[in-house]
């Protein structure tokens, strides 16, 4: 069992329990790849009503109902965690077990990790504390917490036969080559009235499952303004939204049957991500390290010399080129 660790995206790892190990081909020496599970694998009501399978089943209804539980609208003022009234599952879909949907399949094996973000090692309860300050536009959990106790424990009940250091296919979101431009929000705004605007809204409000401050959240969340993720959020950035949408959206759509091409995926997100959405203060203290900084990561510093325009809507690959050549000279900096 290998202790290398694998890169991660937002909180997404794949694999899954009793998850099928693929004999990698030509490669004796490989790491063994694994698939995620069928449906069933993730049945939470087979467990037993002990404490393990008591925790796994709320870790599973914290992540499809998190509204609910911990969030803004919950009648205990000491339970609103989260800061808007989406699930988890909004983004990690099928309750975390969707291939190439940001899985949490496998997640329990990944960490401790190094995460650029930081620039340090993170733990698993700090990468969920990172979603809930920035995806669910909230605070931290505590550590000891019945409710940080059980989505850890559902992300270790998901990655169960995951080997430490294995590969699981559809883990994280599939690599998405942006077209070398400008993305075009005019474009963009026309995709979504056709294609996205029925579920999400024509304002992108989404629609509420019940009245507002029922604490019942979205059959289908919003994309922007107050109750959504906040600009510090991975999905905040341009080529992550596209990875996603391209893989997963509009509705039941998977990364093998995609109904956008890659240019209305990518003009797409930079629609939604063009509107205003919540701030998460201090975003400049994100990638200390700066050369690790993404270069849709659309808030300052900048280090290479291109506008936030840029930064925001590409095009891409030259910044990406500059950031390979600043590498060195900006590690040098930092070591002095």
């Amino acid at each position: 069992m290998t202790s290398r660790l694998l890169p991660w995206v937002l909180l997404a790892a794949a694999g899954g329990l009793h998850a099928q190990p693929v004999a990698p081909a030509n490669k004796p020496s490989a790491p063994t790849t694994f698939r995620i599970g069928p449906a069933e694998a993730y049945d939470v009501s087979r467990l037993p009503d002990d404490a393990y399978g008591q925790a796994v089943r709320y870790g599973k209804e914290l992540t499809d109902r998190t509204f609910a539980y911990i969030g803004p609208e919950v009648k205990n003022p000491k339970m609103r965690y989260a800061g808007n009234n989406l699930a988890c599952a909004s983004c990690h879909e099928a309750s975390g077990t969707k291939k190439f949907a940001i899985p949490w399949v496998g997640a329990h094996a990944t960490f401790p990790q190094y995460r650029g973000r930081e620039d340090g090692i993170s733990t698993l309860e700090e990468r969920v504390n990172g979603c809930m300050e920035r995806s669910m536009s909230g605070k931290a959990l505590p550590f000891d917490s019945k409710e940080m106790k059980a989505f850890v424990t559902y992300m270790h009940f998901l990655s169960k036969d995951v080997p430490v250091g294995a590969k699981v296919e559809g883990q994280g979101l599939p690599p998405f080559k942006a077209p070398n431009r400008r993305a075009d929000t005019v474009a963009g705004g026309q995709t979504y009235q056709a294609k996205c605007s029925a579920c999400h809204g024509v304002n992108g409000a989404g629609i509420r499952a019940g009245a507002p401050g029922s604490a019942t959240g979205y059959t289908f969340p919003p994309l922007w303004g107050k109750d959504t993720f906040n600009h510090g959020a991975g999905m905040n950035r341009l080529l992550t939204a596209s990875a996603f949408i391209k893989a997963n959206m509009p509705l039941g759509t998977t990364h093998d049957q995609p109904q956008l091409s890659d240019d209305e995926a990518y003009d797409v997100a930079a629609f939604v991500l063009s509107h205003a959405r919540p701030l998460k203060a201090h975003t400049e203290r994100d990638f200390p390290a700066r050369w690790n900084k993404p270069v849709d990561a659309a808030f300052p510093p900048y280090v290479d010399g291109a506008s936030a325009d840029q930064h925001r809507y590409g095009p891409y690959p030259p910044l990406q080129e500059k950031m390979k050549q600043l590498k060195d000279s900006l590690m040098k900096t930092s070591a002095k």
